[in-house]
């Protein structure tokens, strides 16, 4: 999942900076719009997994202030699993048309042709993937602060 995130983060940092006229600008929008509703599938398996079974207890040296932060940047990351590749989705259908995934079917569009629609998720999915980023980022120095710093099982817990 992580490496889906950060790939589907690069490549969308990637688009961003492409012209319309360069020859990869397409390929690589289709190969994130794809990619983009496998996050989706695969966030909310994530999630309900998540729901399904118990979390570790944290370690009895985690303070309480790294068990608050823990716990808000967790439930963010969760939501950004679903909300990130929603409101890509809603970009990518609001003109009608499906998601073709790597040629083999199309997902449907299940809004009616909509502008609005498209203008909101276009600014929502930009906050929300650099959000992502920051969260991204937040929890991955935080992992190594653990491992490298505290000297503690959280690293070797997650993975």
């Amino acid at each position: 999942m992580a490496v889906l995130m950060i790939g589907l983060l690069w490549l969308g940092w990637h688009l961003v900076g492409l012209d319309y006229t360069d020859r990869w600008f397409y390929a690589s929008l289709e190969w994130h719009k794809a990619l983009g509703m496998v996050a989706l599938v695969a966030g909310v398996a994530k999630i309900a997994c998540a729901v399904a079974s118990q979390a570790p207890p944290p370690l009895a040296s985690t303070s309480a202030w790294e068990r608050a932060v823990t716990a808000v940047v967790r439930v963010l990351l969760y939501f950004m699993l679903v909300a990130v590749p929603v409101t890509g989705y809603l970009i990518s259908t609001s003109a009608g048309d499906g998601i073709s995934m790597f040629g083999w079917f199309d997902v449907p569009a299940v809004l009616p042709r909509s502008d609005w629609i498209r203008d909101l998720a276009v600014e929502l999915h930009f906050y929300l993937a650099y959000t992502t980023a920051m969260l991204v980022a937040i929890h991955v120095l935080a992992a190594l602060k653990h491992h490298f710093v505290d000297r503690d099982a959280t690293l070797r817990r997650m993975l």
